[in-house]
């Protein structure tokens, strides 16, 4: 199969589809503007026009317009906010599912980083963008505005406003300096710490026996305490800053008043033109001083945008492939190099091999020899360094994954359930299917102990299978393998916490599989397996040391090991010489 072209979409690119939406927002927040001169003009006329005629009709008819025009602010205040909202629950539809699936690959590829980080930053734009820290930012170019009807008003009185918002800009300035810096550090502290917590306590109860969540609390107050003090650090200097920023919003204001007072001493200006003058400088600089109160927000948002636009880019979304029909289980590895992503030293060097349907392949090896790495290129969730794994011909890697899913088994070394019922985690979660899963129960012999448990098949198994036994998870994963049509089924160490009666029960799965004409491997160190396999792929230091029918590779083993073979029970393990 040919690489698919990717796209790799940035944050930007996804943004653009709400352009309308900001556009939108944009012209209510223009009128909305306009409308909150209304106030001040009103304040004018009264002043100017009505005490100084005493025209109650004139009165009259100015607040009936003044109250017309503040219920229009009023109505374009509630429809800018339900466009937002609407806006809002758009932007998480589009962009969630895209993020999520970033995310899973960032994590699949062994990425040190929280999926839970890159779901919190995409609902800390959102809220930014749909909500008062957007509204903040759109009404402060309207600031030149305001000024402008100051300078009608008079021309000392605009350039005293203009003066006003000059310092109150140095100020946001000057916030942006202080804060910036520490905030995102203090964001990072976070996000380590968090990682840090979540990677301490996933094993809890090896935390629990062997007395070590002390010193892993210590280690998170550690972490914590850098990313509360770099927080403690820019609020002080916020609060210093919006402290001036007050006293010099309040001060400007009242020196509007005065400046007023000696030009209408002065004859240059009348009592309505000195009231509507300070009202609209307060309009003037509310938006500059409430663009400084949602500074550390903007601050956050941007963070969390640079890391959704590099998760994005570095995980992009790949393109339409066309879809394949159900492979018949050829494998064909083909100079196979592979590691764990984003690791440079390989774990298996030009590995060479193929398997047919209906074909058994053990794969034995001593420890760290590659073995769990061969598992997870076969099924296509480690990308190869160099070489392909070809499945009926197209590369697994490159096989779009929820096409090839419902093909493949796969049961890793550490099973992997998720919380839910028994039912739905053999039915790897998807549309329920009764006879289907019960099938796929009976063909991995574990019906009859999922029968035994309280509510048999819609028995709720807790976060990871906590509700069950290593052996139960084991065998509940090995039904879930065998779910469906698989062609190729992959088992990692299958048999390591099971009992005699379950043993038995992967085997009668084996012989199935084999009947089905599906193409098996099956990772082991237990000698019973063995018998059951068509072919052994012996591997050390990530090279195959040896391939081919089971009969012929056994005799290549050390003759030393052939009376132990011999005679040894079912559950006995290779020693790791003669794997070699």
């Amino acid at each position: 199969m040919v690489k698919p072209p990717q796209t790799a979409q940035g944050l930007n690119e996804h943004l653009a589809a709400f352009r309308s939406l900001f556009i939108t927002v944009a012209a209510f927040s223009f009128v909305i503007n306009l409308l909150m001169l209304t106030p001040a003009v009103y304040m004018l006329q009264i002043y100017d026009r009505v005490l100084a005629s005493r025209n109650t009709t004139t009165l009259l008819m100015l607040t009936v317009i003044m109250l017309g025009l503040l219920a229009l602010e009023a109505l374009l205040e509630w429809v800018r906010g339900q466009a937002v909202v609407r806006g809002s629950a758009a932007m998480d539809i589009r962009l969630g599912s895209r993020v999520f699936e970033a995310a899973f690959g960032r994590t699949l590829h062994g990425r040190n980083a929280s999926a839970a980080q890159s779901l919190g930053d995409l609902t800390h734009i959102r809220q930014f963008l749909t909500g008062r820290g957007l509204f903040a930012f759109f009404d402060a170019p309207w600031t030149p505005l305001y000024l402008l009807v100051i300078f009608l008003l008079h021309p000392w009185l605009g350039a005293l406003g203009l003066v006003a918002a000059c310092v109150l800009l140095a100020l946001a300035y000057l916030n942006e300096k202080l804060t910036a810096n520490p905030l995102q550090e203090a964001s990072r502290e976070a996000q380590r710490a968090t990682q840090y917590a979540q990677g301490s306590l996933r094993n809890a109860e090896v935390v629990a026996a062997l007395g070590m969540l002390g010193t892993l609390r210590q280690g998170w107050q550690r972490r914590q305490q850098r990313m509360l003090a770099l927080q403690a650090q820019a609020s002080d200097r916020a609060a210093a800053v919006s402290g001036v920023t007050r006293f010099t919003r309040m001060g400007f204001q009242s020196g509007v008043l005065g400046l007023g007072a000696l030009l209408v001493i002065d004859n240059q200006l009348t009592p309505g033109g000195m009231i509507a003058a300070s009202i609209l400088l307060g309009r003037a600089l509310a938006p500059v001083d409430g663009v400084i109160g949602q500074w550390r927000n903007l601050v956050q948002a941007r963070g969390a945008y640079d890391r959704l636009n590099d998760l994005l880019q570095a995980h992009p979304e790949p393109e339409h492939r066309t879809a394949l029909p159900r492979p018949e289980g050829v494998v064909s590895v083909e100079n196979l190099v592979a590691g764990p992503p984003g690791g440079r030293v390989p774990v298996l060097k030009g590995l060479r091999f193929g398997a047919t349907p209906g074909m058994l392949v053990a794969v034995i090896g001593p420890s760290a020899s590659g073995k769990s790495t061969l598992a997870r290129a076969l099924v296509g969730v480690w990308p190869p360094m160099s070489g392909t794994v070809r499945l009926d011909g197209a590369d697994v890697s490159q096989w779009n994954k929820e096409e090839l899913g419902p093909w493949l088994g796969y049961l890793p070394q550490d099973v992997e359930l998720f919380e839910g019922t028994v039912a739905e985690n053999i039915a790897r979660f998807g549309t329920p299917d009764a006879a289907r899963t019960v099938a796929a129960a009976q063909r991995a012999g574990v019906h009859d102990m999922i029968l035994r448990l309280p509510q048999g098949y819609d028995t709720p198994i807790g976060e990871g299978g906590m509700a069950l036994s290593g052996g139960q998870r084991q065998r509940i994963g090995l039904a879930r393998a065998m779910y469906g049509d698989p062609a190729l089924v992959v088992l990692d160490e299958p048999n390591a916490n099971l009992d005699e009666a379950g043993d038995a029960a992967l085997i009668g799965a084996l012989r199935v599989m084999k009947e089905e004409k599906r193409t098996v491997f099956v990772i082991t160190h237990r000698m019973n397996l063995l018998a059951e396999a068509d072919a052994i792929l012996v591997l050390a230091n990530g090279t195959i040391q040896a391939y081919g029918p089971r009969d012929a590779v056994m005799k290549t083993l050390r003759p030393l090991h052939k009376p132990a073979m011999a005679t040894a029970s079912p559950d006995a393990q290779l020693p790791n010489e003669a794997q070699t």
